[in-house]
């Protein structure tokens, strides 16, 4: 029965953190983007994210999104620089056509600073992809 049961590889999908100047606080943001590089919408997105350690837990966030165009990006939340010391998780659940997809991206703890930045092409901006 087991053998009988696809599980879908996820492609054209990433999340990544992007450092970007706040016009209004005059500030620099961390913000936390889902990437469709797909040619093709999903729908029914949720992603569910959450900042862990061996000591520390934070709160569960969730985020729903209808849709998100094909080769398009969504802002998905304000991340605060006191959680790059830990290991933070986001959870992507959505459907391509019929089809429901699952990826879990990983941005370790320490991995989110300065010297791991590189330009991202959707933004012109610089950040870094969950694993």
């Amino acid at each position: 029965m087991k053998k009988d049961i696809q599980i879908p590889e996820v492609t054209d999908i990433e999340m990544a953190v992007v450092l970007e100047h706040n016009e209004t606080h005059n500030c620099d943001d961390w913000n936390v983007y889902l990437l469709n590089k797909k040619s093709v919408a999903i729908e029914m997105v949720v992603i569910v994210s959450q900042g862990f350690s061996e000591t520390k837990t934070t709160s569960v966030f969730r985020k729903k999104i209808d849709a998100l165009p094909a080769n398009s990006v969504a802002k998905i939340e304000l991340i605060q620089p006191e959680l790059f010391a830990l290991d933070n998780r986001f959870q992507v659940s959505f459907f391509e056509g019929n089809t429901l997809f699952e990826k879990t991206f990983t941005f370790e703890k320490n991995t989110i600073k300065e010297g791991n930045l590189r330009m991202l092409t959707p933004f012109n901006k610089r950040g870094v992809l969950g694993k």
